[in-house]
């Protein structure tokens, strides 16, 4: 009786709260909330959880500027602030860079190093993409490369799944950067740096001779 007591003491201390917990299993559908599911949006303000190097672990609402591009319907041109602080130079470099390393890698087999749309695949056959520097282009909106690198556009896939969007946004801070090197202006030029480039001598290359000469024709009377 002893023992029988004793067991049904440890019984009743037993409970299913950790088994039956209030939790919804991923993707199971709810009934509390009107759209019917129960995995929500973190509430509005919430800040995104950044590594040291500006690549995303956030879960950020889908239709926020950061991963969209847009304001609503509207492609934004400004660079989201979730890539850190830009207004240094060195902080610009570092964008530019890591847009140009990745750029190199993703880019150049159809828009060539230049975004003329040459590329190395395109020289083989495939489908020549349009020239960054066309003045279409070159009007687009920074939002609206980025959307183009997640979803594709006509011919071209899209890059969601090799890119995070972090480098979505460097890539095309550098698309901008290098339209403006390939249709730049005198004017775009600091004077100081101007006067520089147009001071003779200075600037220019020196390049050896490697041409081959023929060898002089041998001397009369003397034998080779």
């Amino acid at each position: 009786m002893l023992l029988i007591a004793t067991g049904m003491v440890v019984l009743g201390g037993c409970r299913q709260d950790m088994h039956n917990q209030p939790k919804f299993v991923p993707l199971r559908s709810s009934e509390f909330y009107t759209d019917r599911r129960s995995a929500r949006y973190p509430v509005p303000g919430t800040v995104p959880q950044l590594d040291d190097k500006n690549i995303d672990r956030e879960q950020l609402d889908p239709g926020s500027y950061y991963l969209s591009g847009r304001h609503g319907n509207i492609y934004g041109n400004e660079i989201p602030t979730q890539l850190g602080d830009i207004s240094s130079q060195q902080g610009r470099a570092e964008l530019l860079a890591r847009g140009q390393q990745r750029y190199n890698i993703y880019c150049t087999p159809c828009h060539s190093m230049v975004g003329d749309g040459d590329g190395m695949v395109v020289q083989r056959g495939y489908k020549r993409p349009p020239s960054f520097h066309v003045q279409r282009l070159r009007n687009a909106p920074l939002g609206w490369f980025y959307d183009v690198i997640s979803n594709g556009f006509g011919g071209m896939p899209d890059y969601a799944a090799q890119i995070k969007p972090a480098d979505r946004w460097a890539i095309a801070v550098y698309i901008r950067a290098l339209q403006l090197s390939q249709n730049a202006a005198d004017s775009d030029v600091a004077q100081s740096d101007r006067d520089k480039l147009n001071q003779p001598g200075e600037n220019e290359i020196q390049i050896p001779d490697t041409s081959i000469k023929a060898p002089a024709p041998p001397e009369k009377g003397v034998k080779r």
